[in-house]
């Protein structure tokens, strides 16, 4: 016999269902019973029944209520398949029932059904500008706003959503790009100090190349910042002007003018033209410090990648056959499971997996290697087990292959220390870079003939970029308060034995120099309270060399030189630096953070801590984190090879401003 949920006995003598007076007290203080009734089953037993689907849920069991959270959920989670699809059909779903689901009971409101009703007012603006910075994070193609499936999903999430145009999320993308240049624009017109730059370069399918400026600098806290600056499409890459071009926007938009410390790119794209035409450049538009020496064109990054793929160049066969070997293995589920199972029997121990390489990144390559090198007594039984297997590689080619891993292994910590996050200061490369170097000598000259043939080439090629480097690296490595002069002098006396003296002299008179250089500066900025004054030094600075007669005094004497001679002259006098050089190094400090060093003992060295801020950013890679293994020059897709200038350039630059935000 069924009970009807909705009415109430009159009969005082019979007993009623509990069901039913639970049901009549509750009915109306839950959104859901707009979407459900209760109906009796039985004696003391009540059901719950979905309107659309009618789809039975438990409510009532022996005066035990079962609530309805679980009705809650067969409406908002979309469970109800009948409901669903009504709600897809319209973008305003309309659903059943007298109470108004648009303003919920507010004793309940976590119980409206997201699809009837939102407590929250919806902002199409907002969701506008999210939808650009997703755009921008994951690299999705404008158009995918456009696209059927994207604009039925949102209007699922949220049916009061208006689908968007290319046109304007484009719009929105660029003006958000614009909005945060402006804000990265006022951070670098803040700083005292000056700004590093360096230069890569894409290749596309068409026959325009891109160059990717970014900047490195520190800023008024003391922290280190390498934000992209500009993406310059360039028509003819090959172009001995193009790099002039590139710099010259860069200069202009980000108000660069006599503000560049130094200037880094690789000589895979440039030539000793380039590089000729790029110092009368900056000759006119910075006053080059250290008469253009910080003009760098070795990518730190490049120079490891380089080196890596000759190695392997040089044993290509061997490679190869030790690739084919692990194609082989990785070639189905049963082949691998046939390896796996004469390793265990063959109790041959392992703490890498087996995996292909990308020949495009270096490092793959060089896993590869030590992994099948791990369990090369596997190969070497495998057709024995499996006659398909014909890879002929002989113990003696595994032993190469272990020689060839010892020493991509101090190419591949190289660059994995270009990696790390956050990204390391330039004090930190000395001791890496010189770590290289050793290493690569003492095997260049080793006994062992194949050692040596492997090497040699390698170093003399490192050999070329240690030298031209060292001077710069050692510099950032004496404002490490931890090591100063020490480090230097002890590494350049085991590289250079008897004529370590004659570098480390080039060394400190460069400190000097460097010193000099920023004394003179902040001389002629801080002595003069007069504006007008300043503005005219600041006029000639730009212009070309200082006249030091715009403060000649009756004597004939200028100011300056007064002030000069006091620490150049006067061998009483000690100046910042020899104080700094000459007091011990620090000692016993764990988690050293040279950056907060520096910012604490600024009054203590006003002129040595500006030059620290402008040497400890002083990159020593073009690449970005993602590159640095790439054996190849990167190539810019065709989709967004087809896109405006601007529109690349927000795309690009935004992406890499917002994750360095942390989102």
């Amino acid at each position: 016999m069924e009970f009807d949920a909705r009415v109430t006995p009159v009969n005082n003598d019979e007993i009623p269902d509990p069901g039913v007076l639970l049901n009549k007290q509750r009915r109306k203080k839950s959104i859901v019973w707009e979407y459900f009734t209760v109906e009796a089953v039985g004696f003391g037993c009540s059901r719950a029944f979905c309107k659309q689907c009618r789809k039975s849920f438990s409510y009532i069991s022996n005066s035990k209520l079962a609530g309805t959270s679980h009705l809650k959920r067969h409406i908002s989670l979309g469970i109800c398949q009948v409901l669903r699809e009504k709600n897809l059909q319209s973008p305003y779903p309309k659903t059943g029932g007298s109470q108004d689901t648009a303003n919920p009971p507010k004793k309940r409101p976590r119980a409206t059904p997201r699809f009837a009703g939102n407590s929250i007012s919806f902002d199409q603006q907002r969701c506008n500008l999210d939808i650009a910075k997703m755009i921008i994070l994951h690299d999705y193609p404008l158009h995918i706003v456009e696209q059927p499936g994207f604009i039925n999903f949102v209007r699922i999430l949220q049916p009061q959503f208006n689908p968007l145009c290319l046109k304007s999320v484009e719009g929105d993308c660029v003006a958000m790009y614009l909005r945060k240049k402006q804000n990265l624009l006022n951070i670098i017109n803040g700083i005292p100090g000056q700004v590093n730059l360096t230069l890569d370069f894409w290749t596309s399918n068409q026959t325009m190349g891109y160059f990717f400026v970014r900047g490195h600098f520190i800023d008024n806290d003391w922290n280190l910042h390498r934000p992209i600056l500009n993406v310059v499409s360039v028509p003819f890459p090959d172009s001995a002007d193009s790099l002039n071009q590139t710099l010259v926007i860069c200069l202009s938009d980000w108000h660069l003018e006599g503000r560049l410390f130094t200037l880094a790119l690789d000589k895979s794209f440039s030539s000793e033209i380039v590089i000729e035409n790029l110092r009368g450049l900056l000759s006119v538009k910075n006053p080059a410090i250290l008469n253009g020496q910080l003009l760098n064109w070795n990518c730190y990054a490049r120079v490891l990648s380089r080196l890596a793929a000759h190695a392997l160049w040089i044993m290509r066969e061997t490679v190869s056959n030790v690739r084919d070997s692990v194609k082989y293995v990785k070639s189905s589920e049963s082949q691998e499971e046939k390896f796996i199972k004469l390793k265990q029997q063959l109790q041959v121990p392992s703490m890498m997996d087996l995996s292909i390489d990308d020949p495009c990144k270096w490092d793959t390559t060089y896993h590869m290697l030590v992994a099948a090198c791990e369990i090369k007594e596997v190969f070497a039984c495998l057709d024995t087990t499996d006659p398909g297997y014909r890879m002929n590689l002989t113990m003696g080619d595994w032993k190469r292959v272990e020689t060839l891993c010892t020493y991509l292994k101090y190419l591949y910590d190289a660059a994995k220390f270009l990696t790390a996050q956050p990204y390391p200061t330039s004090n930190l490369f000395f001791a890496e870079v010189s770590k290289v170097q050793v290493e690569l000598t003492h095997a260049a000259f080793n006994q062992d003939p194949f050692l040596s043939s492997l090497i040699f080439s390698l170093h003399d090629s490192f050999d070329q970029y240690w030298r031209e480097s060292c001077l710069i690296l050692a510099t950032a490595a004496a404002m490490d308060p931890r090591h100063k002069m020490k480090l230097v002098e002890f590494t350049f006396a085991k590289i250079f034995g008897e004529s370590a003296e004659a570098w480390i002299r080039l060394v400190k008179d460069g400190l000097h120099e460097l010193f000099i250089e920023y004394s003179t500066q902040m001389f002629l900025t801080e002595t003069n309270g007069d504006d007008g004054v300043n503005i005219m030094i600041k006029e000639t600075c730009q212009e070309g060399p200082i006249d030091n007669a715009l403060f000649v005094d009756e004597d004939g004497l200028s100011d300056f030189e007064f002030c000069m001679s006091d620490f150049t002259g006067n061998p009483q006098f000690k100046s910042e630096l020899d104080e700094y050089l000459e007091e011990p190094p620090l000692t016993g400090v764990e988690d050293f953070d040279i950056l907060s060093w520096w910012k604490v003992n600024g009054l203590k060295y006003p002129t040595l801590s500006r030059i620290a801020s402008d040497i400890l950013s002083l990159p020593v890679s073009t690449l970005t984190v993602d590159s640095v293994f790439d054996t190849e020059i990167r190539k810019m897709d065709s989709y967004r090879s087809s896109l405006s200038s601007l529109t690349l350039e927000a795309l690009i630059c935004a992406k890499d401003w917002i994750r360095s935000e942390g989102l």
